[in-house]
């Protein structure tokens, strides 16, 4: 075997056991809450859950894997797992607008992230994000996010596409939240990540990749 072919073996053992680690962490997540939930009395509801001041606080997992788009000319060979915490607050009422009825969620997300591929390299930076809950659906909320964030990055300046090794990173996706209890929250979701240096290094060509995830929040009202 050569040394081409190794290094693209560990490649696929790696996103393998990425995936398996995200489906881990999201049927964990699900049965958890549902346990608790056996003795909650009280059927969830989003509208009586995320009023303006509720405070969510939790955290996922997700697997980062970059894509190209058609005018794009180099190799999309990176893929990382991401450690998202979040903490954040419902910033408005509710919006009367039929099935579109919702409001706005402002929350604070720092991240790790572990890139792997013919070398490995890290990330750590933190992403403001903007969300709009849609509240019509009892126990599941669909939602849909976009923030921007700074990040810190070594794997710039080995690549191509990047010379600096701090950088911007842009994001937006739907998902849904789905509530076992009153004051637990499961979430999956899906991003389109871009990640880029603004010009202020000699080399932008940018990284976009989609990056699922799941995990868990709980819900603090006052």
């Amino acid at each position: 075997m050569t040394l081409e072919q190794e290094e693209d073996l560990r490649e696929s053992k790696y996103a393998v056991s990425s995936y398996v680690s995200v489906a881990f962490l999201a049927a964990w997540a699900g049965w958890v809450p549902f346990c608790w939930a056996q003795s909650d009395g009280l059927a969830p509801d989003a509208r009586a859950i995320l009023k303006r001041g509720t405070i969510e606080a939790g955290g996922t997992v997700g697997y980062w894997e970059e894509f190209l788009f058609p005018t794009e000319a180099h190799t999309a060979t990176r893929h990382a797992i991401f450690v998202m915490p979040r903490l954040g607050v419902v910033m408005t009422d509710e919006t009367d607008a039929g099935l579109l009825s919702g409001n706005l969620q402002i929350l604070v997300e720092p991240f790790y992230g572990r890139f792997q591929n013919r070398f490995s390299a890290d990330t750590v930076g933190a992403s403001l994000i903007v969300k709009y809950n849609l509240l019509s659906f009892g126990r599941w909320v669909p939602f849909w996010d976009a923030g921007v964030g700074v990040l810190w990055t070594d794997l710039a300046p080995r690549i191509a596409e990047d010379s600096s090794q701090v950088n911007f990173a842009l994001q937006t996706g739907p998902g849904v939240q789905y509530f076992p209890t009153t004051r637990l929250a499961v979430t999956v979701g899906v991003r389109y990540h871009h990640i880029s240096n603004a010009g202020i290094g000699q080399r932008n060509l940018g990284l976009d990749a989609v990056l699922p995830y799941a995990g868990m929040s709980w819900f603090f009202s006052h």
